[in-house]
């Protein structure tokens, strides 16, 4: 009972904040932080490091669109500043920028495998991927067969799904990245939480509906 009490008290808590819309109290990897710049504008900190009083706004683009459109950042900072109406799209391409970042070390690092047949020959080694990337606009069957691999082997795969195979590509330096893995650890946890605030931005429906899909890289 006391060994229990004593891991409990160990575990970190989770920042929360309150988002300026919705008024929901929310853990911050579920929010995205503002801050004014020099010149009185909206500044998006999605790193959460950048200096000044932050302003949290749920990571979803019609929550973000309702915060410009009423002018709620003026009421969050408590002086006149200046929400460009373009700012969900800006901050839409600002976490497609941080995913491909954090793809690119990761394949530096060489923590991740591209590729299907890669991919998949990764399932059966001893150290397991913990994330599977799948282009957004890839083609179902290949996307099918993956997750059938992986469920061969047990693997229960957190799925990221809101790149496009170009963005995937771009990001990996080769051409028609449909299919990729992370293994465990910081890059993969940030590219999971930058992940999720995107699909707030890309609705999987709009996805699924979009372009004609790209073939496997097989």
């Amino acid at each position: 009972m006391l060994i229990a009490e004593a891991s409990a008290e160990q575990e970190p808590s989770v920042r929360e904040r309150r988002c300026i819309v919705t008024r929901e109290v929310l853990p911050e990897s579920r929010l995205m932080r503002f801050v004014v710049g020099p010149e009185n504008d909206i500044v998006p900190d999605l790193a959460a490091k950048l200096p000044g009083r932050g302003i949290w706004v749920g990571a979803d683009r019609a929550v973000l669109q309702r915060a410009v459109d009423k002018n709620l950042f003026t009421k969050a900072a408590k002086t006149a500043v200046r929400a460009s109406a373009e700012l969900p799209q800006r901050v839409e391409a600002l976490l497609v920028k941080r995913m491909q970042e954090h793809l690119g070390l990761a394949r530096r690092a060489g923590i991740m495998v591209a590729g299907f047949d890669t991919v998949v020959r990764a399932f059966s080694e001893r150290r397991k991927p913990a994330i599977l990337v799948e282009a957004s606009d890839g083609a179902e069957d290949g996307r099918r067969k993956v997750l059938a691999a992986a469920r061969a082997h047990c693997l229960d795969l957190q799925v990221i799904d809101c790149l496009t195979a170009a963005e995937l590509s771009m990001a990996l330096g080769r051409e028609n990245v449909i299919h990729a893995a992370l293994f465990p650890g910081p890059l993969a946890d940030r590219l999971a939480l930058d992940a999720e605030r995107l699909r707030g931005f890309r609705p999987r429906d709009s996805m699924r509906t979009g372009p004609t899909p790209v073939p496997d890289e097989r």
